[in-house]
């Protein structure tokens, strides 16, 4: 299998990884600071307030995993089950399919994408098929 990674394939991966790092820290960050939008709207999917700093530490410590290339494969199987979670509880609540509930499964893809794009071991265990 070829050991190199075109140019753009490079930075496909840069931008799909950097779409949820970004996205992530966002929303990481503002567990913590709280402000009004952010407290109603995990109260509105049936956590408390004091919810908050665990969910936004377990997303943080996970997506800076992600940022970094030796421990990126980690970040993205936490952010995976972070993401289940989320799926979950939009479920629960019978929420839209598209706009709600597989928002994070997007998110996934991207995760996973972007590391396969960019990490020759990755894609040797999980290899695309050509017929």
């Amino acid at each position: 299998m070829e050991n190199t990674i075109s140019k753009s394939a490079r930075w496909t991966s840069y931008i799909m990884s950097g779409l949820v790092i970004l996205f992530m820290l966002l929303d990481s960050i503002m567990k913590f600071v709280k402000p009004p939008e952010v407290v109603e709207g995990t109260l509105a999917l049936g956590y408390s307030a004091h919810h908050l700093p665990v969910i936004g530490a377990l997303g943080l410590i996970s997506t800076l995993l992600y940022a970094f290339p030796r421990t990126s494969v980690l970040g993205a199987i936490l952010l995976t089950g972070y993401f289940g979670g989320a799926v979950a509880t939009h479920i629960r609540l019978d929420n839209p399919l598209f706009t709600h509930t597989l928002f994070t499964v997007y998110f996934g893809i991207f995760v996973w994408g972007g590391l396969w794009l960019r990490n020759t071991k990755l894609r040797e265990l999980f290899p695309m098929i050509k017929n």
